[in-house]
């Protein structure tokens, strides 16, 4: 895959993180880990270890038991398309 399409790709994933950050519905705890995830995948480095640092922090709160369904479901969006960035 090319740099422009992973960038753009990455862009579209910090969105949808923006948005669950700002929900206030969702536990700060959850909040925070994709606060952090969203700068480690903002940050500069190799995209595969930025990649991998940003699913390791979601990945550690998406099964809290606070979490709203449709937080829920976002999370696991957010998961599957860094998933599918990374490979």
């Amino acid at each position: 895959m090319d740099d422009k399409k992973v960038a753009e790709m990455i862009e579209g994933i910090v969105k949808k993180m923006d948005a669950l950050i700002a929900d206030t519905s969702v536990p700060k705890n959850v909040r925070s880990a994709v606060s952090e995830a969203r700068n480690k995948l903002s940050g500069s480095g190799d995209y595969t270890v930025r990649i991998s640092g940003a699913i390791y922090n979601i990945d550690e709160v998406s099964s809290d038991i606070n979490l709203p369904p449709q937080a829920r479901t976002e999370i696991w969006n957010i998961l599957s398309m860094l998933e599918s960035v990374k490979e």
